[in-house]
């Protein structure tokens, strides 16, 4: 599949989330309190709300903030067909997340396996699709390069499995800094150890703060009622089912020479393979011509096995 069908089958999968109620309840709003919505507006409401779409206009904003509209139409591709590069591949499998109904996103260790310069437009692009679509991602990186580092609103800060530093970017000091903030001026500075910095900000107003707030049981009753999923799958199964047939079909018809070959092939070693059973003077209590018959079997078998492995006929 191309990179523009494996976005849009990820989206179908997936379903629209809470758009068709939060759509629904605006409208409602919006009729109660006799306010004519915008046309454009309404329409991409509509749009980005319908179940069972085989495109979107999310596929196609997430191609332009993944920056792979130049890729769009190429074979994604695997270990057996060239398709396009490892980073691209990177950004398509968060693009496959993208274009869910999900406004967060976590992510670990991203820059395995990839170079700086990969790393940067990854980082990049999240970047971009943060403040655009207003949403949350949750980035682990291992020494990120300074570039990359700099794409980032809010860093947090972990070390011995403990919280020293959560904040914005701009106020976070390296360990060749630590020196000058030293505050006991009266006292030879020493390094302050980890354990000293999860202390210190937790015993902080703002540690307080953010204790505070995590230890406030929520109010259900200040909830919509569409704020949190009461269903396990977020599509139906009748709207799976149709998302995998419309998938299998459309690999069925872009190989269409394949499977009208291997049909072929298959006729003719089932002519072949029945011909055994022509030899009617074979009996079935003979360990020679039994032999026979579970070598046939056995044959048919394989036959039936090997044609189900798509990669093979490729």
């Amino acid at each position: 599949m191309t990179v523009r069908e494996t976005l849009a089958f990820s989206a179908r999968v997936q379903g629209v989330g809470p758009r068709y109620d939060l759509l629904a309840e605006l409208s409602r709003r919006e009729k109660h309190a006799n306010i004519m919505p915008d046309p454009d507006i309404d329409v991409y409401m509509k749009a980005i709300a319908t179940e069972g779409q085989k495109a979107n206009l999310i596929t196609d904003y997430v191609l332009r903030i993944l920056g792979l509209e130049i890729c769009a139409d190429t074979v994604v591709g695997n270990a057996m067909l060239r398709g396009i590069s490892g980073g691209q591949k990177k950004r398509v499998t968060t693009g496959e997340m993208l274009v869910g109904p999900y406004k967060a996103l976590f992510m670990d260790e991203i820059s395995t396996g990839l170079d700086s310069s990969t790393t940067f437009q990854i980082v990049n692009s999240m970047k971009h699709y943060v403040h655009i679509l207003k949403g949350t991602v949750v980035i682990s990186l291992l020494q990120p390069p300074p570039e990359t580092y700099n794409l980032f609103d809010d860093i947090i800060l972990l070390s011995d499995s403990h919280i020293i530093y959560q904040g914005p970017r701009e106020h976070v000091t390296s360990r060749k800094d630590q020196e000058q903030y030293w505050q006991h001026k009266d006292q030879p500075y020493r390094f302050v150890t980890a354990e000293e910095f999860s202390d210190a900000f937790q015993s902080f107003h703002v540690g307080i703060r953010l204790g505070d707030e995590l230890g406030t049981e929520f109010d259900k009753s200040k909830s919509h009622p569409s704020a949190l999923t009461t269903k396990k799958y977020g599509v139906g199964k009748l709207e799976l089912y149709k998302a995998c047939l419309s998938r299998e079909y459309l690999l069925m018809k872009r190989n269409s020479f394949v499977y009208i070959f291997k049909l072929g092939q298959v006729c003719i070693m089932a002519m072949i393979a029945m011909t055994i059973f022509f030899r009617t003077e074979m009996h079935h209590d003979s360990v020679t011509h039994g032999g026979i018959y579970v070598g046939a079997l056995f044959f048919g078998v394989i036959v039936i096995m090997f044609n189900g492995m798509a990669e093979i006929s490729m």
